[in-house]
């Protein structure tokens, strides 16, 4: 189950959990909590297993229909268990969108590609590091408009 995490993001555990999902650095662990303390267009779930906070989503609708994920991790002892895609499905069910997106490097490249996901290379976007456009055309996102 998802659940709103953002004003958890003083806890140590929340913030170890999205760090899993920013480049190894102070600054942009600060910048995403930031991101999600101080602007209520983003938001940030959790998935709680037993009490504890095991995974977490962050996004932020961008345009009609289209979500773009901006961040997602799993507890590196939780990983290769389903987690991550079960994020994705939640937020589906959750929010209905048409289409999902992320950008991400070539360490998680293979993660959206297993979750369906379209995979379109940037090119070296930052020096020495390809980045990725991972595309989700949600299947059925207006099945509820016909009944």
């Amino acid at each position: 189950m998802l659940v709103n995490i953002a004003s958890r993001l003083d806890e140590d555990e929340i913030q170890e959990l999205l760090s899993w999902s920013v480049f190894p650095d102070p600054e942009r662990l600060q910048r995403a909590v930031d991101l999600y303390k101080g602007e209520t267009a983003h938001r940030l779930l959790g998935y709680e297993s037993e009490g504890d906070i095991i995974g977490l989503i962050g996004y932020h609708w961008a345009g009609e229909g289209k979500i773009e994920i901006d961040h997602i991790a799993v507890t590196p002892e939780e990983r290769y268990k389903g987690y991550g895609r079960g994020l994705i499905l939640e937020l589906l069910t959750l929010e209905n969108p048409s289409l999902l997106v992320a950008e991400t490097d070539e360490d998680a490249v293979d993660f959206y590609r297993s979750s369906r996901f379209t995979v379109e290379s940037l090119g070296e976007k930052y020096p020495g590091t390809e980045r990725f456009l991972c595309t989700y055309e949600a299947d059925g996102a207006d099945e509820d408009e016909d009944e």
